[in-house]
């Protein structure tokens, strides 16, 4: 039941339900995580841990810290600049899914080149797919 004194929100653009519109959130407010965003970050997680353990496990002796150190933090260096929801560096969605598949392909020929191809294949796939449904979202 509704009281005469309660105010339901129906401005201009408003949802049937009251809500605001999606692009209308106030400042400070995003939209929810859904199960793609969650999936997505953990791809994102993996393949720069894959790229540190790859580059300390990977190489002999001096160039394990200088590639354990250096290749995840190109990685990240380019999501943040290029991927990420704010990167600094705004390009086409076309060059931001290159990155991405960069990124993802670097951390799968990863575990190729350690033996473990099983393990590359399947974050390759889960890897790629996610980015696929995420980028369709993107383009909605």
């Amino acid at each position: 039941m509704s009281s005469p004194d309660h105010v339901t929100p129906s401005g201009a653009g408003a949802q049937p339900d009251g809500t605001p519109p999606a692009g209308a959130l106030p400042a400070g407010m995003r939209p929810p995580l859904s199960a793609v965003d969650v999936v997505a970050f953990a791809c994102e997680l993996f393949a720069f841990f894959t790229l540190a353990f790859w580059g300390f496990a990977g190489w002999a002796f001096p160039w394990n810290i200088a590639m354990g150190l250096g290749l995840p933090i190109v990685a990240i260096l380019l999501w943040a600049l290029f991927v990420s929801p704010r990167a600094v560096v705004r390009v086409h969605p076309f060059v931001r899914a290159v990155v991405e598949l960069l990124v993802y392909a670097g951390a799968t020929v990863a575990w190729w080149s350690m033996g473990q191809a099983w393990v590359g294949l399947v974050f390759a796939v889960i890897a790629v797919t996610t980015g696929v449904i995420a980028g369709r979202r993107r383009f909605a």
